[in-house]
This record gives structure tokens, sequence and C-alpha cells, in this order.
């Protein structure tokens, strides 16, 4: 009867991971879209997941629209669910629908790597560039030895957010044209305030459950008595607020393409301690802030910070501020954003 119960227990579990990996392509899949004659005036359209959630990956992408405007290149985002609109921010980001959209030979579809094995499914006429926004996910859900990129007709190029990511992307894809445009981080929401930092440990509990619970209790261990401030499900602003009130973030970055939350908190006057995700190597810089690479050095490193003067840790975090807000600007941006799109409208 066990053996019957284990057998049992193992094919409902194939069963689910079947259902949740059947799922997860589904909504991988792009929307269906009819291409028609070019118009002589090329508009760049992202196609941009309708996600209810704040994800840093869509702010960008709004921004890039936005910034495309202004410089005169005509830019939309393209949303599948008709209506849909991220509210976690302020934008009045020009978007379109699918069932609304005329999309030319001459336009340029702008396709996030979420959507990698849905390639395939876009219309073959369309010109298309990759922004790939998460290089370590790139082969996710892909069988070893299957090329996303590979075969795909009419793509111009990919887009990445970090060097580490470029980087990457280029060793993986070294026929593919590749860029680098940088993330901008906003200092009218993410900035220190006047108020003096509070004994306040700040994180985002996405990433890394199994690490975060692990150092929290090494923390209590050790008798670290600072007040945990887990940030979820808030708007733009309300993190910056947050942000500036906590004098430590801990940042459990893994796998990512750039890591929005350390370098906002740094940006915000907190000192950083914890793992830079790959993408974040750029910016985890020790001189302001403390990169680890394990869970003893993580939690070392914040009981001895917790140690400090909280004046030393709003001089280190003032020195992050400065350096972040200097290097993830819209000027930046902005000539990335003509480095690549002066070559195809």
């Amino acid at each position: 009867m066990r053996a019957l119960a284990g057998k049992a227990r193992g094919y409902m579990g194939r069963y689910m991971d079947r259902r949740r990996l059947d799922a997860d392509l589904r909504w991988r899949r792009p929307p269906k879209l009819l291409v028609h004659p070019a118009s002589g005036s090329p508009t760049v359209y992202y196609l941009v997941p309708h996600l209810t959630e704040p994800a840093g990956g869509v702010r960008v992408m709004y921004r890039h629209v936005d910034l495309l405007n202004e410089m005169g290149v005509k830019a939309a985002v393209l949303h599948d669910a008709e209506g849909f609109r991220a509210g976690w921010f302020v934008n009045d980001t020009r978007i379109v629908y699918p069932g609304g959209l005329t999309l030319c030979e001459d336009d340029i579809l702008v396709v996030p790597e979420c959507y990698g094995p849905g390639l395939h499914l876009l219309p073959a006429s369309a010109r298309k560039l990759i922004f790939n926004q998460a290089a370590y996910h790139t082969f996710d859900l892909l069988p070893v030895g299957v090329n996303p990129y590979k075969d795909v007709p009419n793509l111009l190029g990919m887009m990445a957010v970090s060097r580490d990511n470029l980087e990457l992307l280029s060793f993986s894809f070294p026929g593919l044209a590749a860029w680098g445009t940088r993330p901008v981080i906003d200092a009218k929401i993410f900035h220190r305030g006047p108020q003096p930092l509070q004994r306040r440990l700040a994180f985002m509990p996405e990433r890394r459950e199994a690490e975060r619970h692990q150092l929290l209790h090494m923390l209590a261990a050790r008798g670290v008595d600072w007040e945990l401030v887990p940030i979820s499900g808030r708007t733009e602003a309300e993190v910056g607020a947050i942000l500036r009130e906590c004098a430590i973030f801990l940042s459990f970055s893994e796998r990512e393409g750039f890591g929005l939350p350390p370098a906002e908190a740094m940006a915000s006057g907190c000192y950083v301690i914890g793992y830079d995700g790959g993408g974040g190597r750029e910016f985890f810089d020790p001189a302001y802030c403390c990169p680890v690479a394990d869970q003893a050095s993580f939690a070392r490193a914040v009981v001895e910070a917790t140690a400090r003067p909280l004046e030393e840790l709003q001089s280190l975090g003032a020195k992050a501020s400065e350096q972040v807000l200097g290097m993830y600007t819209v000027g930046g941006l902005r000539a990335d954003l003509r480095a690549v799109y002066e070559r195809f409208v």
C-alpha cells in the first residue's frame, strides 16, 4: 500500500508540475498580430506583459516609450489585455491594444525576454528587437540546445540593462547585435530625506526566500533587535518614502538583469548589504555598500553594521546615493536609446 501511495503522490506531483508549466507557457504566448504594408513612418511598439503587481521591468519599458516619444521617435506600449494600464506608478504613457493596432512592416516590435518560448508565433514580416532585462532567465522553459533567437526572421538585435547581462548575452549569441540601455533611478522618488535614519532593516521578500528565512534567524540568534521592514505590493512613491527612513537595506538579489531594489535603496540613502545578483555588480561598490558571497558573510556584515553609529551608516548612504543617482540618469538612457534606434527609424 505504501508503494502504491508513493506512486500516486509521484503521479500527482508530475501532473501538477505539468499544469504549472502549461500555465507558464500560456502567459508567455504573445498576442496574435497582423502585419500591414510599410507606412513610411515607423512606430516602435513595446510588447509589455499586463502584470497587476509592481515589476521593475514594466516600469523600465514604460520609461523607454516616454523617452522615445520625447525624442521624436513614435512609440507605444502594447498590452494584450484591452484597457490595461500599470497603476502602481504615475504615468500617461501612450498605450495601444491588439484590437486597434495597425502594425506595419517598417514598425519595430520590442519583445521582452519572457516571450522567448513564443517568438515563433510573431509575424515573420515584423521587425523585432529583443529587450532582455533578465539574461539569466533567457533559457527558462527551453530544452537544452534550443536557441530562442535562432532563425527568428527580421530580428534586428537585442538590448540589455546591465554590463553583466550584456556580456552574458553577447557571449551566448555572438552573431546578434547587442546594446546596453541603462536603467534610470528617479531622483524625484528615490532620494535621501532630511530626517535621521531609523534602526530599521528593509528588504524585498520576493527573492531568496530560504536564505532570507535563515538570515533573519541568524540575526535574531545574535541579538539584532532592529525593526524588520518587508516591502511588497507598494507603489513606487511609497517604496521611496519607506526607504528614506531605513538605515540598512538587505539585498536578496538573485540572477538579476540589473536589480532595481538595491539601487533604489542606495539612492534613498540606505547602507546596502547583500547579494548583487550578477546584474547589480556594476554598482555594488564596497566603498559605499557591502556585497556578500554567502550567508555567513551576510549575517556577519549585518551584525557589524548594526553595531556602528547611525551617523556612519548615514554617511555611507549619502555617498551611495550620490554615486547611483549620478550613473543612472534620464540623460544617459536617452543617449543609449539614440544609439540603438538611430539605426532603424
